[in-house]
């Protein structure tokens, strides 16, 4: 997480994210900075846009608490909640994996 932290700290510096910042920031944080990571970072930031990642980041849907109107019992209620948690599970976990077979190739 220190890599993409430190990328994080210099685009709101408005520095650019090369090899030799990242090891730079990497080091002032006392982090033993491994060169193949950095590499595999700067590729797979190479030509993303990084506020409209982070806005569409900020933007992502948060679930709501379900509306009871009474008539349903506690168990169905369970149930569906269950069954909302296992889709964004399955969701945010395919995201998670995407995201970072991009970071590594």
């Amino acid at each position: 997480m220190e890599y993409i932290y430190s990328a994080m700290l210099l685009h709101s510096a408005g520095k650019e994210i090369n090899e030799g910042n990242l090891k730079k920031v990497l080091e002032a944080a006392g982090v033993k900075a491994d060169d193949a990571r950095i590499k595999a970072l700067t590729a797979s930031l190479e030509g993303v846009d990084i506020e409209e990642a982070i806005k569409s980041a900020a933007a992502a849907p948060v679930a709501a608490a379900p509306a009871t109107s009474g008539k349903a019992s506690s168990e169905e209620e369970k149930k569906k909640e269950e069954k909302k948690e296992e889709e964004e599970e399955e969701v945010s976990e395919e995201e998670a994996a995407a995201g970072l077979g991009a970071l590594f190739g």
